[in-house]
């Protein structure tokens, strides 16, 4: 899943596709790296964001999914918050919602997905963007997290959408301390119980740079080094900014444990 971000102040990209050509162009040099999906974004969720007016979002957000739709682009996902926006995102053209706050309680958006029949990213946020950072605490993360996920399941089956439509996303960086990302990832082949397709979103976060020192667009390594051991454990969804690196070294792993041993 590779990232447009059609933002001013997303913490990597912020700034640099405003523009709808440029970000159409980005978005369409991503698939020709190998990128199976693109999520177009037009709101950060970085820690510490301010939100968007809706109709902001819409005018970043539209012409570019027009676009990339009428270039033959792969698959769009819309990465909102916001029920307008994911309605006109995907009468436009897009056919997943990546929903940054399935820790919602108004259940519109889900009724959405289920009258659309729209693929839908379930991810794990404490708090909001703008306060998500604020000191996050959890008794156990990994077990509050599959409670949570185990609990929107239900939710969204209960409301009449397909379990086949969603995806979960445990957050990486969304309310969570370094030490809950690295337990987080320790655990993710735990969220395989729950039967559904896992999303990583882990390009150039900055628990990446806490971890190695590595400034932002230096993190790819760090990266690389999560996704392989995601894709060993059952994640089958990466987020990222860096696609080509990334099916690199998703192509290495896959070509290393599909080779066979020689009969002795």
């Amino acid at each position: 899943m590779g990232i447009v971000n059609v933002t001013p102040d997303s913490f990597s990209d912020g700034g640099c596709f405003l523009d709808p050509g440029k970000a159409i162009e980005q978005g369409l040099q991503l698939a020709a790296e190998g990128a199976d999906l693109l999520d177009i974004g037009g709101e950060s969720t970085r820690p510490g964001a301010e939100p968007v007016p809706i109709d902001e979002e819409l005018r970043r957000v539209l012409p570019v999914i027009r676009g990339l739709v009428a270039q033959g682009a792969p698959p769009l996902s819309i990465d909102t918050r916001h029920v307008e926006v994911a309605a006109a995102a995907l009468d436009a053209g897009a056919c997943i919602v990546n929903d940054v706050q399935a820790n919602r309680s108004d259940d519109s958006l889900w009724r959405l997905i289920r009258d659309s029949g729209a693929g839908y990213v379930c991810m794990h946020m404490q708090g909001d963007p703008a306060s998500m950072q604020r000191a996050p605490s959890y008794a156990n993360v990994t077990s509050e997290l599959l409670h949570f996920f185990a609990e929107r399941l239900e939710q969204l089956a209960r409301l009449g959408v397909d379990p086949a439509q969603v995806a979960i996303d445990p957050g990486i960086g969304f309310g969570k301390t370094v030490e809950h990302n690295l337990q987080l990832l320790q655990d993710l082949g735990d969220f395989t119980r729950l039967s559904r397709p896992i999303l990583l979103g882990i390009s150039r976060k900055s628990f990446l740079g806490r971890v190695t020192g590595a400034a932002t667009r230096d993190r790819i390594p760090a990266g690389l080094a999560c996704t392989v051991w995601a894709a060993q454990r059952g994640t089958r969804i990466f987020r990222t900014h860096d696609v080509a690196p990334t099916v690199q070294s998703l192509q290495i792993l896959n070509a290393i444990e599909s080779c066979s041993r020689p009969k002795s």
